[in-house]
């Protein structure tokens, strides 16, 4: 690593007018203590509360600061790849515009990135503070991507990270228009380190991840990541063949023995089973086979992820 580094900083930001100046003045307070060269890239995702205003203001006050603005609300995956994109320098490190990633840690960034690591993974600790639904949730996605993914993700981790020019440079050859980044960026291989901290309380407003863009969030990440969804329809089908065979021979023994306390009517029982089971069987294999049918489409068309507006410098 060069004595004097140029350093990117990433940050989406969507409908965060009132709090991206406060987190900039927190990341500015960081940067301005350190020897490197920064720019910080703010990518606006379609907002509509005056944030552009905001961005604005920042850039005429810090000559640091770049803005992206994006035509529309493209999504959180979208906007960090367009930052990702156009970011510049030896490292580039991601982090939310909503104060919850503590700045603070961007020295350690750094500093683990010029020992040799080529990712340094932000991982939450999380507080033990009871039962919470999205901690909840959090846990269960993780064990379930963990164990059907080839790819290992480390729990808790978070779009909070420090990427050498190599490792960002191999993300960007992965043009898949699904984008879970997480998985993403743990797939390409680079020597990396987890970095624990503590995620801090939201300054104002509230979260931009609701429950479905959680969902569709999951749901990239699986089929994307992941063919056991077919395993799992051919494993319940190959299942249900068996409940069918039973059922037939238990249909046969009735039939040949002819026990005086058991009635079955003339083959109702045994049709009304096999259609049951291979309706159940068809459907579920129909429904992954759809997701990933609609997948390759979404990714065949070509589109971008995402569309520039507007690029201003400070």
């Amino acid at each position: 690593m060069p004595d004097s580094l140029h350093v990117s900083l990433v940050i989406p930001v969507f409908n965060e007018a009132g709090v991206i100046e406060t987190t900039h003045a927190r990341i500015a307070a960081v940067l301005d203590a350190l020897p490197h060269r920064f720019w910080i890239y703010y990518v606006d995702d379609g907002s509509t509360d005056g944030t552009d205003a905001s961005l604005e203001r920042l850039a005429a006050q810090d000559e640091r600061v770049r803005i992206l603005t994006l035509s529309r609300n493209f999504g959180h995956q979208a906007a960090l790849t367009a930052g990702l994109d156009h970011a510049e320098g030896d490292i580039v490190i991601s982090l939310d515009g909503d104060g919850q990633h503590p700045p603070e840690m961007i020295p350690q960034m750094i500093a683990l990135i010029e020992q040799g690591y080529d990712i340094v993974q932000a991982q939450r600790i999380e507080e033990e503070s009871g039962f919470s639904f999205k901690k909840a949730t959090s846990e269960a996605f993780y064990w379930l991507i963990n164990k059907i993914s080839g790819t290992p993700i480390a729990p808790g981790a978070a779009d909070f990270r420090a990427l050498s020019r190599q490792a960002l440079e191999a993300l960007k050859s992965m043009p898949e228009y699904h984008r879970f980044l997480r998985g993403m960026i743990a797939w390409i291989g680079y020597r990396s380190v987890i970095l624990p901290y503590h995620e801090q309380k939201r300054m104002a407003g509230k979260s931009k991840y609701s429950l479905g863009k959680m969902l569709r969030l999951a749901s990239d990440a699986i089929f994307s990541f992941s063919l056991m969804p077919l395993y799992i329809g051919l494993s319940v089908g190959g299942l249900f063949l068996l409940l069918a065979a039973a059922q037939i021979i238990y249909v046969l023994f009735i039939f040949i023995t002819k026990p005086a306390n058991v009635y079955i009517a003339p083959g109702w029982s045994s049709l009304m089973a096999i259609l049951l089971i291979a309706s159940g069987i068809i459907m579920i294999l129909l429904g992954f086979i759809g997701v990933y049918v609609g997948y390759i489409f979404q990714q065949v068309k070509g589109r971008p992820i995402y569309l520039l507006k507007r690029r201003k410098s400070g």
